[in-house]
């Protein structure tokens, strides 16, 4: 590429290349791979030219019978050839470190020039359709997460699962169906995971397989990869709106109904403990959402998660995130650890994201020292079995305490369960909000205030049921009156 195209995409340029009269250093097997650059397909280094249109009934002819495939390579297909060809020579023509310094549309307008202007270099022929495809494709390489852009930019999706790099499924409206969204191979896939693990100060290799961590936007990622993934790199990408919902929008869905939605309001004004309990995808993060936007303005919140994924509307917040473990096995940071000195940040609310272990004895002392109005979430079916969750996973906080005396702190520190499903048509609602009366002898008392009754499916398989109340009257009324909140008694009646 001449050095006038250079200056007119407005980029710096690297190291000229020497002449052809002069030999070039073969590169050795430890030399440096750019991180972005693609492994040339075998056809492309058989020298020979692309000359087939790249539509689906088109079949490319190679000068040598195609090599036995092995798991999870590059189809050889002359569309990944040219893709592959293009971007090994933007990055050897284009500077891209300068990537950083520059910012904004202009500099995406100036690399799709630059693509644009190398396309017609190869003289290939090539659709108009397909060749916008392209260049988004190499736009995305470049200077984002490459073929997940165009799901995450998809606002219908909510969930991306990736199964090695030729099988992707995504979700739409709780159903899921199968993307043709594809990797290039195992390490295509393997590069984009880095870049997203990376991106947040942690790693993923063969000596730590497993990672979560978080986009831009806040949606959750999780990863295995090989040797634990059997069949190529695992990913689970759980995406959130980019506004998040609100209550009034969980009403129109029908998760829940709107005097419900009142009577949450009132819980979290008046500082009652609330555990929010649910299976894998129901929706209880989206609760935790929603019912943390009543606490008002001139509270002190402190938020601890796993992965940060809370997305609180007030000001003062202060949000912590734990850390793994480095290297050398050392600087974990666990969620006991941030709960600990949540206490000591003179918090008004506790908010802690997912309670799996040990430090639901900590959240537990804490709603019982003080720090009304606090909210969890943890997986559990029904809200008895949230009940039993707890009392194990306070066991499982090293301490050998009397089963009776874990029960007693949960019947006194937890004031409210809400349950929420994911049910067979895909909807997510809310089936119970159940009250935690006290104790009994040895066991803990529960009683629904609602509950959701299913009536049986429609035509299309849509659950038909109703968000109703049980006639039982809720203890805290009288709590809710002390603070001012007045909750007409009729939403309890049959």
């Amino acid at each position: 590429m001449s050095l006038s195209r250079q200056n007119r995409w407005g980029f710096g340029k690297k190291d000229p290349t020497p002449p052809d009269n002069e030999p070039q250093k073969p590169a050795g097997p430890s030399d440096p791979v750019p991180e972005a650059q693609l492994p040339t397909p075998a056809a492309m280094a058989s020298g020979g030219p692309v000359q087939s249109k790249f539509t689906a009934t088109s079949t490319s002819t190679f000068s040598q019978p195609p090599k036995p495939k092995k798991e999870n390579q590059a189809p050889e297909d002359p569309y990944y050839e040219l893709k592959a060809n293009i971007h090994r020579r933007l990055i050897e023509e284009i500077d891209l470190s300068q990537l950083s310094e520059k910012g904004g549309s202009g500099l995406r307008e100036q690399i799709r020039d630059a693509i644009h202007h190398l396309l017609m270099e190869e003289n290939t022929l090539l659709t108009l359709s397909e060749r916008d495809r392209m260049v988004e494709d190499i736009l995305n390489e470049a200077m984002g997460l490459g073929p997940l852009e165009q799901l995450l930019r998809d606002p219908a999706i909510s969930e991306i699962m990736i199964l090695g790099p030729h099988l992707v499924y995504i979700e739409r409206k709780g159903k899921l169906t199968e993307s043709r969204v594809r990797f290039k191979d195992d390490a295509h896939l393997l590069q984009i995971i880095d870049r997203i693990v990376s991106a947040v100060g942690r790693r993923v290799d063969e000596t730590q397989p497993l990672c979560d961590a978080r986009l831009r936007d806040g949606s959750r990622f999780n990863c295995v990869i090989p040797p634990l993934a059997l069949d190529g790199p695992l990913v689970t990408i759980r995406k959130f709106s980019k506004d998040p919902l609100t209550v009034q929008d969980l009403v129109n869905f029908g998760s829940l109904t709107a005097e419900a939605a009142e009577l949450l309001r009132g819980f979290v004004q008046a500082r009652l403990n609330i555990v929010i309990s649910g299976g894998t995808g129901s929706g209880k993060t989206t609760l935790l959402n929603v019912l943390s936007g009543f606490i008002p303005d001139d509270e002190r919140i402190v938020t601890i998660e796993d992965t940060a994924e809370l997305q609180l509307q007030q000001k003062h917040v202060a949000r912590m995130e734990t850390r793994p473990a480095n290297l050398e096995g050392k600087g974990e940071i666990t969620m006991r650890d941030l709960v600990k000195n949540s206490l000591r940040m003179r918090p008004e609310r506790i908010v802690v994201g997912e309670c799996r272990s040990g430090e639901t004895l900590d959240m537990l002392q804490a709603m019982n020292t003080g720090h009304d109005g606090s909210l969890t979430t943890l997986h559990a079916n029904t809200p008895r079995d949230a009940i039993r969750r707890m009392e194990t996973m306070v066991m499982m906080a090293g301490y050998d305490l009397p089963q009776k005396a874990i029960r007693e702190q949960i019947s006194s520190a937890v004031h409210v369960i809400i349950q929420a499903s994911r049910l067979s048509d895909g909807s997510r609602r809310v089936m119970n909000i159940t009250e935690v009366v006290g104790m009994e002898g040895e066991v803990v008392l529960l009683q629904d205030i609602f509950h959701f009754v299913q009536y049986g499916l429609d035509e299309n398989k849509k659950i038909i049921g109703e968000f109703k109340p049980t006639g039982i009257r809720p203890r805290f009324l009288e709590v809710l009156k002390a603070e001012g909140i007045e909750i007409d008694e009729s939403l309890f009646a049959i």
